[in-house]
């Protein structure tokens, strides 16, 4: 959430975060409202208060018809605390209420508009010629068969569609992915982590993903529990109710974990193959800062996703999110899209976002730096999401008889192997 006090002292810069992000601009209003009678209900019930302690103290002196009357209007000020607190806490519930509904500030350098404004920023990498070098370019299902890697069908038969198995040489492909893209991370001082894959309301909430993004989260009724769609929300939630001393931060973590999307609003795209699926595995990179360092860490954040994508040898964009392509919690976006031959296009692999001051509030994560104790900064960004991954590596690497070249980086985890083989049929 953000800052009231911003919102009192500059509710027009609230108003045009709010626009950009294709929000209801009416909803700043509303909650300055709400403030506004949660403080006067607040000081009207202190007065109250101070009131009914003074006669308390002059009761015992009092005596006769002066005692009476003191007592009536004892009755009568009890009566008008009780009301002025049930104003009062009404008052906090819409305050809050509302300021749960209200996205993060937009960052001013971020372009204004929908999802096809985005900027480009940097291009990596040079697009291969299939057709200089004399063969068509298979796309990565198809590889996936030849290569005894993917099997959708079954996966469709036992979970339905948008699940997949990984087989054979895919399967090691995914541990091999995610023992590289930890290796980098702890090279880099992450710490490792390994994330619960459900999580209580208030961590859900506290991330921003029961708001604009409710209707892709998977929840269950019986255990009032759900599934996460990135192990961001465990890995922010860690440090849940807690003061952080200062000098411990940067807090960088990297955690690996299944995630789980309905893709509710994806209906009709991406069908083919496990592009966009409703489980997979993802090494996710997580920063606590202090605030005045998260548009540092997150140049550092995006770096390490352009390591990673260079290290498997894969062309690729770097682009600034527009505004109203922002999920709820983010000021700015980097995703880092790579180029997907047979769809002749670049597609998002990795994605960073500078989430400020907005979660620690929500999720009640602080910093004590001195004397003062104040709202840290978070900061996320995706190392490896798996499936999008091998669809990239497959189609960009493959060659003309249906094999797959290997990047360097992956051989390690790979007993050595330079390239993947179709299987014997």
């Amino acid at each position: 959430m953000i800052d009231l006090r911003l919102l009192r002292e500059d509710p027009d810069r609230v108003r045009a975060s709010q626009r950009a992000r294709g929000e209801d601009v009416a909803l700043v209003d509303a909650l300055l409202s709400a403030d506004e009678r949660r403080r006067s209900s607040g000081v009207r019930f202190d007065e109250l208060r101070a009131e009914q302690k003074q006669l308390g103290k002059l009761i015992p002196k009092a005596s006769g018809d002066e005692k009476a009357e003191l007592l009536k209007k004892t009755g009568q000020l009890a009566a008008d605390v009780k009301a002025a607190d049930a104003e009062r806490d009404a008052a906090d519930t819409e305050t809050q209420e509302l300021l749960l509904r209200l996205g993060n500030l937009v960052h001013p350098d971020v372009p204004v508009g929908g999802e096809e404004d985005f900027v480009t920023l940097e291009t990596h990498g040079t697009i291969r010629d299939f057709g200089a070098e004399g063969f068509e370019p298979k796309d990565h299902l198809e590889l996936g068969t030849i290569l005894g890697a993917i099997d959708v069908e079954r996966g469709a038969k036992v979970s339905g569609s948008r699940f997949y198995f990984l087989t054979g040489v895919g399967a090691l492909l995914e541990l091999a992915l995610v023992n590289a893209a930890m290796a980098q991370a702890t090279a880099a001082g992450f710490t490792p982590m390994l994330t619960p894959a459900l999580v209580r309301p208030q961590s859900m909430a506290g991330t921003g993903f029961l708001g604009q993004a409710a209707q892709d989260v998977y929840h269950l009724d019986k255990d009032d529990l759900y599934l996460v769609g990135t192990s961001e929300v465990p890995l922010a939630a860690y440090h849940m109710d807690e003061i952080l001393d200062a000098d411990k931060l940067p807090l960088r973590y990297a955690g690996f974990s299944p995630c789980f999307r309905r893709e509710a609003g994806s209906h009709g795209k991406d069908t083919r193959g496990i592009f966009r699926v409703h489980q997979f595995d993802k090494v996710e990179m997580f920063s606590y800062v202090a605030p005045e360092d998260s548009e540092a860490e997150h140049q550092r954040l995006l770096a390490w996703e352009k390591q990673w994508l260079s290290s498997l040898e894969l062309p690729f964009r770097v682009i600034d999110v527009a505004s109203a392509d922002l999920g709820a919690s983010a000021a700015r976006k980097f995703d880092c899209e790579a180029w997907i031959p047979t769809q002749g296009k670049y597609r998002e692999l990795t994605s960073t976002s500078d989430c400020t001051e907005f979660q620690s509030r929500r999720l009640s994560i602080r910093v004590r730096d001195g004397k003062q104790v104040k709202p840290l900064a978070t900061l996320n960004g995706t190392l490896c999401a798996v499936p999008r991954t091998i669809v990239a590596i497959l189609e960009n690497h493959q060659q003309a008889d249906g094999s797959v070249y290997v990047p360097k980086v992956l051989r390690p985890f790979l007993g050595g192997r330079e390239v993947l083989e179709p299987v014997a049929k």
